[in-house]
C-alpha cells in the first residue's frame, strides 16, 4: 500500500509569529481530525523550520520539510543553507525541484539531481517536482518534458535511494492561475509517470512509490482528484495557508 500525503507549500509567506500559530492550528486539528493513515507535512520558510518541528513531536502523523537546500555541504556560500542545517531543525523532507525554482532561479536538472544526492545523504526526503508549462502541454510535449525531467534529475538514484523519494506532479500551468487539470488530465500523467518508474526501475517499486498532485488542489477539487487510482495525495500551496481548507483536504483521506 502506498503512503499517502498531504504537504503544504507555504512558499515566502508568513512572518515567524503567524507561521507558528498557524502550525499550532494544524496540529490540533489533525489531532482531533485526521483518522486515517496519511502523512500531513508543512513545507515552512526556513526561519519557522526549528520551532515548529518542536510543535510536531506532539502528533506522529504530522512532519515538517523545507523548501530548497543547497548541494554543496558547507561552505562559503551566502544566502544559501545546508541539507545537514535543514537536518538539524528536525525537518524531515525537502521540497526539490520546484517550479518556481526551476523558472526564477534558474536551476535545471544537473544541479537539482546533486541536491537530491545531498538530501538523501542527510536522511532528508526529497519531494521531487515535476512538470510542464502552458506552451509544453498545449504542444503536447508534456510527456517529452516530464519524461527528461525524470531521466536527468532523479533516474541516477539507485533502488534503494530512490525508495526514499516522493514525486510531485505540478502542471506549471494550474500553479496560482485559478486553473486546475481535470482529474483525467492528472491521472493520465501520473500514469505516465509510475509507468516510466516501472521501466527505469521494477513494477513493484513503480506500485510503491508517491505521487502527489500539485496544481491547485482545494478542499473541492481534493476528493475527485485523490480517488485517481495513481494520484497518492497533494502538494498543496494556497490552500495550506488556511488551517481549515488544509485539513479538510488532508481529511479526504480519512478512513
Amino acid at each position: 500500500m502506498r503512503n499517502k500525503i498531504v504537504a503544504g507549500n507555504w512558499k515566502m509567506n508568513l512572518d515567524y509569529q503567524q507561521g507558528v500559530s498557524l502550525f499550532s492550528e494544524i496540529v490540533n486539528m489533525a489531532k482531533d481530525e485526521v483518522m486515517g493513515h496519511q502523512q500531513v507535512v508543512v513545507c515552512s520558510p526556513f526561519i519557522h523550520l526549528h520551532s515548529i518541528a518542536q510543535l510536531a513531536k506532539g502528533a506522529s502523523q504530522v512532519a515538517v520539510g523545507a523548501q530548497n537546500i543547497y548541494f554543496e555541504e558547507a561552505g562559503a556560500y551566502t544566502g544559501e543553507i545546508s541539507a545537514a542545517q535543514v537536518k538539524s531543525t528536525g525537518a524531515a523532507y525537502v521540497i526539490l525541484g520546484h517550479s518556481e525554482r526551476r523558472a526564477y532561479f534558474g536551476e535545471d536538472d544537473y544541479v537539482l539531481g546533486k541536491k537530491v544526492d545531498t538530501a538523501l545523504k542527510h536522511e532528508l526526503i526529497p519531494i521531487f517536482c515535476i512538470g510542464e508549462t502552458r506552451e509544453e502541454r498545449e504542444s503536447d510535449r508534456y510527456f517529452e518534458v516530464i519524461g527528461e525531467q525524470l531521466k536527468k534529475g532523479i533516474f541516477h538514484l539507485s533502488n534503494d535511494s530512490f525508495q526514499q523519494v516522493v514525486l510531485a506532479y505540478e502542471p506549471v500551468w494550474a500553479i496560482g492561475t485559478g486553473l486546475t487539470a481535470s482529474p483525467e488530465q492528472a491521472q493520465e500523467v501520473h500514469a505516465f509517470i509510475r509507468n516510466a518508474v516501472a521501466e527505469q526501475y521494477t513494477e513493484d517499486l513503480a506500485e510503491r512509490t508517491t505521487i502527489l498532485y500539485g496544481g491547485s488542489c482545494n478542499p473541492k477539487n481534493a476528493p475527485d482528484l485523490f480517488s485517481q487510482p495513481d494520484i497518492d495525495g497533494g502538494l498543496i500551496g494556497g490552500a495550506s495557508l488556511k488551517s481549515r481548507d488544509f485539513i479538510d483536504i488532508v481529511k479526504v483521506f480519512n478512513h
